[in-house]
């Protein structure tokens, strides 16, 4: 009998000194094995891949202004960045709760949460979209809670894997969706829409100021042949865009694959919900803290707090949005186009 180890598979062979593809980075997907790799990738300002960076850690912590024991629910679980610092910050005897929509990350963000609750229960997590927050904290935490942050941008980790197809970079199903176990794809949804409808998604989910144009091209190909890859129809996004006399092709692709990821996921509707709810489950004296990545978003926030002060639910709103610093946005990209905003229960 041979008592000896089974070797370890090997890694895959890929072209050239560093990988390129997502899924050949072994090192960053094992950041617990490669740390000092992994740190440099940071520091040179990159997001190492399958990871997420937090944003603005400090201005939130500060905002929100924690205490040991406190209950604090986070969102919009992502990596779980943020969520290990509000854990760190309410302990001991507080209690965070998180909610996130994606079946694929949520297991491994709460086992990477598990190696920092001491007990577990003071980490309840749930599979959701953030439109129902207020029936799961009825349900958990009846007395209401402390504190309250919801990061709306999209994780790296959904951006970087190509399977997902959240990203114009990289070739892969045009998919986008959060949860892909429900609803219509990208590629399906062009198939529902006429030039009408997609122009004015395009206007509402990123201010495309050649909605209709794009919109048309974008159809006009789809029905020739159906857009099923990322590149497909970034490359028909750029034909268009080139057609028009406009160099920021990029920043065109960007806009259109904002706004589809928007319509798939129902983003503007579930907010919409969300912010009305964040009154009912908010202790006395509670904080909100919400970061926004773009102006439909961000509208929404500043609406709904401002009516919330009118109302007299809350008793401080931040009047100007916070920004990362330099250092942050210089350290990390993503930061750039994050926008914080604060509210007060009365």
């Amino acid at each position: 009998m041979n008592d000896l180890p089974e070797k370890p598979p090997r890694r895959r062979r890929y072209s050239g000194r560093n990988p390129r593809n997502f899924e050949d980075k072994y090192k960053e997907h094992q950041s617990e094995r490669y740390p000092e790799d992994v740190a440099k990738i940071v520091e040179s300002g990159k997001t190492p891949a399958g990871m997420h960076r937090p944003i603005m850690v400090s201005e939130i912590l500060n905002a929100l202004a924690l205490a040991p024991g406190n209950v604090v629910v986070d969102c919009t679980l992502g990596y779980g960045g943020h969520a290990r610092e509000l854990l760190s910050a309410i302990q001991p005897g507080g209690r965070l709760l998180g909610i996130d929509a994606d079946p694929i990350e949520l297991p491994k963000t709460e086992a990477r949460l598990r190696t920092f609750a001491s007990p577990d229960a003071s980490i309840e997590l749930r599979r959701m979209n953030f439109a129902g927050v207020a029936a799961f904290l009825a349900d958990r935490a009846p007395e209401g809670v402390d504190a309250l942050l919801a990061d709306l941008g999209v994780s790296s980790m959904q951006l970087d894997d190509p399977t997902r197809g959240f990203s114009f970079k990289f070739d892969g199903p045009l998919d986008m969706r959060m949860n892909p176990r429900r609803g219509k794809s990208a590629a399906e949804l062009l198939s529902t829409l006429n030039d009408v409808q997609l122009s004015a998604l395009l206007v509402e989910n990123s201010d495309e100021p050649n909605s209709l144009e794009i919109a048309h091209a974008i159809l006009m190909a789809h029905a020739s042949k159906p857009l099923e890859s990322t590149l497909a129809l970034v490359d028909v996004v750029r034909a268009q865009t080139k057609q028009l006399g406009d160099a920021e092709t990029d920043l065109t692709v960007r806009r259109v694959f904002q706004s589809l990821r928007i319509a798939v996921n129902d983003e503007l509707r579930s907010l919409d919900a969300f912010l009305r709810q964040i009154p009912l489950f908010l202790k006395k004296g509670g904080r909100v803290t919400i970061l926004t990545f773009h102006s439909g978003e961000d509208r929404r926030v500043k609406a709904s707090f401002k009516q919330g002060f009118q109302d007299g639910l809350f008793s401080f709103i931040s009047k100007d949005v916070i920004r990362a610093t330099s250092a942050e946005q210089y350290s990390n990209a993503r930061s750039s186009s994050a926008k914080l905003r604060i509210a007060v229960r009365s």
